[in-house]
């Protein structure tokens, strides 16, 4: 996948000290920094441009769901996967509602950390294959907007629109999609902010499900 920076942010620096041990056996790993606290991840997400964001649901001066939003909104590209202690299905359903691309578990194996972190920085999204199907179920059938979305909201968007949508279901990051139509990285935030709207969604996990129920993908 290339070189990827990462951004840890836990609050217990034990922890955090494990997670970059691990994330050091992959050379393709820059840790580009680290932060014990919301605010403090914001900062440092403004300071170092990392490419993923390590997450922790619960830190002290704020929800983990409200940084994945506040960081979402900072770097549109930006790749989130969220390392948990948490199993319930309503966490894991927010986060990924929140913005997040993936969701591992903190006793996770380290291979299988790594391979989640490589997957959410290909532009891919991870779950943890441990978490219960009612999680899986969820995430794949449940998104109540994906299926009020009426099929017919599609034939409102403009051809470029269509294919900065195909583009981000495909898994292309808004700068990816910008160079493959040779236009600016704000226009193609633009275009996606507009189907987007159009479409009534939310995130692009609800723009597959609604490419899905399209059959635009398989």
């Amino acid at each position: 996948m290339g070189t990827k920076r990462i951004l840890i942010v836990d609050d217990h620096p034990l922890f955090r000290e494990g997670l970059k041990t691990i994330l050091r056996r992959d050379a393709g790993i820059v840790i580009a920094g680290e932060a014990g606290s919301a605010t403090e991840a914001v900062r440092r997400a403004r300071a170092c441009a990392p490419d993923v964001a390590l997450l922790d649901i619960s830190l002290p001066d704020r929800s983990g769901m409200q940084l994945v939003r506040e960081l979402r909104a900072l770097l549109p590209d930006l790749g989130i996967l969220m390392v948990s202690m948490h199993t319930k299905v309503d966490y894991i359903i927010e986060a990924v509602k929140a913005g997040a691309n993936g969701y591992v578990t903190k006793d996770a194996a380290a291979d299988q950390l790594l391979e989640a972190l490589r997957q959410v920085g290909r532009g891919a999204f991870y779950l943890d294959p441990t978490i219960s199907q009612e999680v899986s179920r969820e995430l794949l059938v449940g998104s109540p907007k994906a299926q009020a979305a009426p099929a017919n909201a599609y034939d409102n968007l403009t051809a470029r629109e269509r294919e900065v949508m195909r583009m981000v279901v495909e898994g292309l990051t808004t700068k990816e999609v910008a160079e493959a139509l040779a236009i600016s990285v704000k226009t193609a935030e633009h275009h996606r902010c507009n189907l987007m709207r159009k479409l009534g969604l939310q995130n692009s996990v609800e723009l597959v499900r609604y490419a899905s129920r399209l059959g635009l993908i398989d």
